[in-house]
């Protein structure tokens, strides 16, 4: 089977999440079970940056957004990964947009990923059978394979999958954007894609997609319902019989610690000593600690992960004065919306001796962080 991952974001090329973690050991696993298996991302900045650049296929798209065509250049990493290019929307510092928050026009930035996927899988001559999409920023494709390429003959016969990683992210834009998806206002409708007088770009993947995916069993249960189902409850109710839960998996081959070259020692279920010593010099390099201090007795809580109430920081920072009084050390790895990072600043500010920020994400503090930590 020929799968196409559409993603905006995988490792090893780019990260702000786990959505990227996932994605990057999905397209491992498959070609490890023998499937033609590829993934597409945007060429952002930091990928083009990289010390392996991806090359220029020398193949052009046309793209069009809105009453414009935009041209872009399909690259490759001359393996399993494909890159559409645009420096008018990818050529920047960051991913989905800078502290200050989203980039104005990332509708237009993702309707051109999302509609030229699917051009560069005509030019390139990938004819998949799946095309796997990520979270809102491809959940037009689905629809558009549904729509506009329902009758082309490179592309009638391909699947639409999609996976919700995080329902709380949807791609809600204006409602002027609608003409710059390809469609005109029949589909924003309660039925289409309207949401509370917003597009929202997950909900065309919801309605259009052959199978939704969640991240769990117990995931796909909640998300039915009012209070986990961000106003897309009723939706996925509708679509309930194509809807499961896939437990995400873990890349043994990064995150195994008998072998971690990030670690400052390895261990195993079988020998478990050098836990502690990932651990004491976790202690020993973020908070000082001397080496008389028992570090065993020390709680240590490592989080990493993208700074934002979705995930729960908002409650550690209401918490972290009952946590720290329980002994506790706190290490939080990550960046995200501003003020959290705020927030968790001055919280380490306050509490210099017992939590540890890095407002970024860097992968071999991240190994060390999971191996040294207790929770």
């Amino acid at each position: 089977m020929k799968i196409l991952i559409a993603s905006p974001e995988a490792v090893p090329y780019a990260k702000t999440g786990g959505l990227a973690d996932v994605v990057g050991s999905l397209v491992k696993e498959y070609r490890r079970t023998k499937e033609d298996a590829y993934v597409v991302l945007p060429l952002y900045k930091s990928i083009k940056n990289s010390k392996k650049p991806p090359v220029d296929t020398g193949l052009e798209i046309k793209v069009p957004v809105g009453g414009k065509v935009i041209k872009g250049r399909i690259f490759s990493d001359r393996s399993s990964a494909y890159f559409i290019g645009c420096d008018k929307f990818f050529n920047r510092q960051e991913l989905y947009g800078t502290q200050e928050g989203d980039y104005i026009d990332n509708a237009s930035r993702f309707i051109f990923f999302s509609r030229g996927v699917l051009e560069a899988c005509k030019k390139l001559k990938l004819k998949p059978d799946v095309i796997h999409c990520n979270d809102w920023q491809t959940g037009l494709i689905p629809l558009y394979l549904k729509t506009i390429y329902r009758n082309d003959k490179f592309l009638k016969n391909t699947a639409g999958i999609l996976t919700i990683h995080n329902l709380g992210y949807q791609g809600l834009f204006p409602p002027a954007e609608m003409l710059l998806t390809g469609y005109g206002w029949e589909l924003f409708t309660p039925e289409g894609i309207e949401f509370y007088g917003k597009v929202n770009f997950l909900k065309a993947g919801i309605i259009s997609a052959d199978i939704i995916n969640t991240v769990s069993n117990n995931y796909s249960k909640e998300i039915l319902n009012k209070e986990f189902g961000f106003g897309l409850d009723g939706v996925l109710r509708n679509r309930a019989k194509d809807l499961y839960g896939v437990i995400n998996g873990i890349d043994y081959d990064e995150w195994d610690p008998s072998r971690d070259k990030f670690i400052p020692a390895n261990y195993s279920n079988d020998e478990i000593s050098g836990k502690g010593k990932c651990k004491k010099e976790l202690l020993r390099s973020l908070f000082g600690s001397s080496d008389d201090i028992d570090s065993e007795r020390i709680p240590l809580v490592g989080m990493v992960g993208r700074l934002a109430a979705q995930k729960g920081f908002d409650l550690v920072i209401q918490s972290v004065d009952e946590l720290l009084s329980m002994g506790v050390k706190l290490i939080i790895l990550g960046k995200g919306e501003e003020i959290i990072q705020r927030s968790l600043y001055e919280i380490a500010k306050k509490y210099k001796g017992s939590v540890y920020v890095n407002i970024g994400f860097e992968e071999p503090f991240a190994h060390r962080v999971y191996a040294g930590s207790d929770f």
